[in-house]
């Protein structure tokens, strides 16, 4: 009893002694949007569904990143190309997709499970809304903007 007491006693000064330290120190404050924010190069943040540069998708509606991802947020329905429709260069593509991003942990593990790289998590981080619904985002959404005469170099 008695020693948990001198030990307590300790630690008051001790925890006083960092607030005392940063308390006169120069608070870290970016003015955001204004100001650029620094992100670091391993940043996972919104998901974004790739383009080969000829504009067909690159996901073939596998589903491995559904079925790697813990938290059980994205849904994929596959369908059959067809000669008249080609979506993708495989003989399946993504009918559906949907990531519900309300309660994606930001992991990464469908990134790795994909076996084409059609899912990339960028470094967008304002992910912002104000309403629930917007928050499930559709293929529509996460998919690159075509582009063909373009090709983006990967880093």
């Amino acid at each position: 009893m008695l020693q948990s007491v001198v030990k307590g006693i300790v630690e008051i000064p001790r925890a006083m002694g960092v607030t005392l330290k940063y308390l006169f120190t120069k608070p870290i404050t970016v003015q955001f949007p204004e100001e650029p924010v620094r992100i670091f190069p391993r940043l996972r943040a919104r998901h974004e569904l790739q383009r080969h540069p000829d504009g067909l998708e690159k996901c073939v509606g596998c589903g491995l990143c559904a079925a790697a991802c813990p938290a059980n947020v994205i849904f994929v329905q596959a369908a059959e190309n067809t000669p008249e429709k080609r979506y993708s260069p495989g003989e399946r593509y993504a009918e559906v997709y949907e990531i519900n991003m309300s309660r994606c942990i930001f992991c990464g593990y469908c990134e790795e499970a994909c076996p084409t790289g059609a899912l990339v998590l960028k470094h967008e981080f304002c992910l912002a809304d104000t309403t629930r619904g917007s928050f499930i985002y559709t293929k529509e959404r996460l998919l690159q903007p075509a582009s063909p005469h373009v090709v983006v170099l990967e880093d």
